[in-house]
């Protein structure tokens, strides 16, 4: 039984990709439809129909399109790029049995290409002696736009196959000069035609380098040596992924607001106040959701905002450490806490603070537990990592598997932004915010030190970048 139904070359503009299709074209059984998702026409220009089914069609019902390719007889497929229809593009990224190829160029070159391609308004070349020239200037801005967003989908296409456990074959445009590499891609597909020499109709349209065809070539070498080909600069991120959560939003009692705690924040100030809102007391206010009543409470309250709250990470991992590891009450963590004690060394009473835990003993185990801190969100204890001291920027990613909020506010600036948040949905009156509670045997005033703030800026690097944190006494 064969084991692809179908196929689809993922590639872009000016990659070879109608040089790879005329090939897979002459492979008996095998059929190739062009574009068939791009929004701007089925298949190629000019054309109108592909397997009987129009653009307005395809544009209404895009897997009908997909069903009836699947229906022909030997192996049908067509090209992708990242800005087709994005309702095809789960259909045949989470099916194995669609085939994926993957072509790839220097997006340098393909960038150049696609420039020259543009002034010229020659697409494809046939013959050799109709060759259009021109030298175009290169634009930074535009190639690093153009960059992104192919890096974004190509991450994209590699993680959901990597998720489902798929593989694909890799081309580069170099390698469609290759007969014997053009006959490895008919075995991978599973048809038993081979090629006895490629179809070379379409001809290479720019020979020479991508800095002999522009017009100022010192800008081209300037973005290139400004780009970080290798993402050397990337801070490398082994923490886990977290879900969306979505039992621990809390909704207004009455009106249509809803909180997206993020933990060892500011949650019992804000839980207060949401409660107030609507003249209420905490334990009325709607919670424990599933994903299927979130939807339900959403389409119920036209109008809704939702919103979190930022706290700086300073004052958010002393509060985790007070809570969850330095005292012993319902909230702590008391395995943990064992394994910090005899794993890392953590000086703390066996029971709590006592009358011998002073001020410095209390910042050295703080700084102790920065220690783990910094261990544990680098993937190197065995340790969870607790969404008290997950950074911020990975609840919020978490978050965005469900729905993203409309607000994120700095703990700072909660006074100023509730009242904007209230009127967002029609409230000129609203509760004060109550003073935030109280947590551990010291002030974190008192504990706060230069030495602890840049242990932590090391930890939460990421947050400080993504959230524009100064320090904590600024």
């Amino acid at each position: 039984m064969p084991q692809f139904h179908s196929f689809v070359v993922f590639a872009e503009m000016r990659t070879g990709s109608n040089f790879l299709e005329a090939n897979l074209n002459a492979l008996a059984g095998v059929s190739c439809h062009g574009e068939a998702f791009n929004p701007h026409f089925i298949g190629y220009p000019g054309t109108e129909r592909i397997l009987g089914v129009a653009q307005a069609e395809r544009d209404a019902a895009p897997l009908t399109l997909l069903q009836k390719m699947r229906a022909q007889d030997g192996l049908a497929g067509f090209r992708f790029f990242h800005d087709h229809d994005p309702r095809v593009l789960d259909a045949i990224l989470d099916d194995p049995e669609v085939a994926k190829v993957i072509l790839t160029r220097n997006p340098v070159d393909s960038y150049v290409s696609w420039k020259i391609a543009q002034a010229t308004g020659q697409w494809k070349l046939t013959d050799a002696k109709r060759r259009k020239s021109a030298k175009v200037v290169f634009d930074a801005d535009e190639f690093e736009t153009h960059l992104e967003a192919l890096q974004a989908f190509q991450i994209k296409v590699l993680n959901r196959m990597q998720i489902s456990g798929q593989s694909a074959f890799y081309l580069d445009y170099d390698d469609l000069q290759s007969l014997d590499v053009i006959n490895g891609l008919a075995r991978f597909l599973g048809v038993s035609s081979r090629l006895e020499a490629l179809d070379r109709k379409l001809k290479v349209q720019n020979p020479a380098s991508a800095r002999d065809n522009v017009s100022n070539p010192t800008a081209l070498d300037a973005a290139i040596s400004r780009l970080d080909r290798f993402n050397l600069t990337r801070t490398p991120n082994f923490e886990p992924r977290r879900p969306p959560a979505v039992s621990t939003y809390v909704a207004a009692p009455l009106s249509p607001l809803m909180y997206l705690p993020i933990k060892a924040g500011p949650e019992q100030t804000v839980r207060t106040w949401l409660a107030a809102f609507d003249g209420m007391e905490v334990d009325q206010l709607n919670s424990r959701f599933t994903q299927k009543q979130l939807r339900q409470w959403m389409r119920r309250n036209p109008g809704h905002r939702s919103f979190t709250v930022l706290r700086h990470p300073v004052a958010r991992a002393h509060f985790a450490f007070c809570r969850h590891i330095l005292g012993s009450g319902a909230e702590s963590y008391p395995r943990i806490r064992r394994l910090l004690v005899s794993g890392f060394g953590l000086p703390i009473p066996a029971s709590g603070p006592d009358q011998s835990y002073d001020l410095d003993a209390h910042r050295t185990a703080f700084l102790v537990f920065i220690d783990f801190l910094q261990a544990n969100l680098a993937g190197q204890t065995a340790i969870r990592v607790d969404g008290a001291w997950c950074t911020q920027s990975q609840a919020l990613e978490g978050f965005g598997r469900f729905a993203l909020p409309d607000r994120v506010i700095r703990e700072r600036d909660m006074e100023a932004e509730f009242r904007d948040l209230a009127r967002s949905v029609g409230r000129t009156t609203f509760p004060a915010l109550s003073k935030p509670i109280a947590i551990g045997p010291f002030a974190l005033a008192d504990v706060y030190t230069n030495e602890i703030e840049a242990r932590i800026r090391s930890v939460y690097d990421r947050d400080y970048m993504m959230f524009g944190f100064t320090d904590w006494m600024e």
